[in-house]
């Protein structure tokens, strides 16, 4: 199985890398293949609704030239999409933000002339997020916005697996938060079987 991350953290070693590592190390013991895209090391400008996206509905399309199209291109290769982003002001960074409004047009053909088919209709997506506040208070508009673009976009939402971080002063992951990583791997992995 293909499994494509979008990793929305600016800090390479901070909270949400530390915690899709050893979501990541179970997903390939059990041979599946992990592509993680780090949003902040990439070109990604924001959609302009220009509907450019909407004249072909074979190709992605965007008319901005920026990396999206590498996006673009591992979404649409992949089995289970993953975001893993911080929650900064209840909901995910600026480049999950950005990535999230060109997929939608680009992925689903419904904004021309004439409506059109949604190209990633039946993936399966999931969440990783890091708050500061309990999940149920930090991560969940979050993960509401997200059920809801995932049933306008067509795609199989499989949940979500947020973890708390308690202050600059303290460690974030521990043993715990490692356990329930691949818990949570196991999961989707089970969910996926039963497709």
């Amino acid at each position: 199985m293909n499994i494509c991350i979008l990793q929305g953290s600016p800090r390479k070693n901070g909270n949400t890398a530390a915690l899709t590592e050893p979501f990541i190390r179970r997903l390939e013991s059990a041979g599946h293949e992990c592509r993680v895209l780090r949003l902040y090391d990439m070109e990604l400008k924001p959609c302009l609704a220009c509907r450019a996206c909407q004249r072909d509905w074979t190709v992605f399309g965007c008319a901005r030239q920026d990396d999206m199209q590498t996006v673009f291109d591992a979404v649409l290769a992949c089995n289970l999409l993953v975001l893993a982003t911080p929650i900064y002001s209840w909901y995910c960074t600026p480049p999950m933000k950005c990535v999230l409004d060109r997929l939608v047009y680009g992925m689903n053909k419904y904004y021309g002339e004439t409506k059109g088919p949604a190209l990633w209709k039946g993936k399966s997506a999931a969440l990783l997020a890091t708050c500061g506040y309990p999940p149920e208070k930090g991560a969940d508009l979050w993960e509401s916005g997200i059920r809801r673009y995932c049933k306008h976009s067509q795609l199989r939402y499989l949940g979500m697996l947020a973890e708390r971080h308690m202050g600059y002063g303290t460690v974030f992951m521990d043993e715990e938060k490692a356990a329930h990583a691949a818990a949570f791997a196991d999961r989707l992995m089970e969910q996926l079987a039963c497709k």
